[in-house]
């Protein structure tokens, strides 16, 4: 069946019909990461802890963590705690300022992204592998640019 014409009014910009593509997008390719992340029954945004942590083993304060979060999570407390809770991530008081509360991947923590790291990779290159590394490169540099915009 073919639609009606839309009028000028109706029309979207080229950016509306970008931003909807790129949320279309996005949750097209959460699905494929997630699936590897369910056998170690991990959300994505407790991976994404993870692999902050692991980046940083000197450890981070709460905020810090939030800070670098790919989405934001409005309770990370409660997030820490279930990863605590699985023995993923340790918190400590630093000595020198007791206010502040570093937390840390612990070695399990470790043992889980190592598990992940090539599963969740192989998601990745099946996704966007087709696009051939120079257009990923564009990709990534238009999206930082985006966001560059926003902030």
């Amino acid at each position: 069946m073919k639609q009606a014409p839309q009028s000028k009014s109706k029309r979207r910009c080229a950016e509306e019909l970008a931003y909807l593509d790129l949320l279309r997008t996005t949750d097209m390719l959460s699905r494929g990461p997630s699936q590897a992340l369910k056998t170690e029954d991990l959300s994505s945004t407790q991976y994404n802890v993870l692999r902050i942590l692991r980046g940083a083993p000197e450890g981070l304060p709460c905020g810090e963590i939030g800070n670098r979060m790919i989405t934001r999570d409005p309770d990370i407390t409660r997030l820490l705690d279930r990863l605590e809770k699985r023995h993923f991530i340790s918190r400590s008081r630093e000595s020198k300022d007791r206010r502040m509360v570093l937390t840390r991947i612990t070695p399990e923590g470790l043992k889980v992204l190592s598990r992940l790291d090539e599963p969740v990779q192989e998601a990745h290159r099946r996704q966007l592998g087709h696009l051939g590394r120079e257009r990923l490169v564009e990709l990534s540099e238009l999206l930082r640019d985006c966001r560059r915009q926003v902030s």
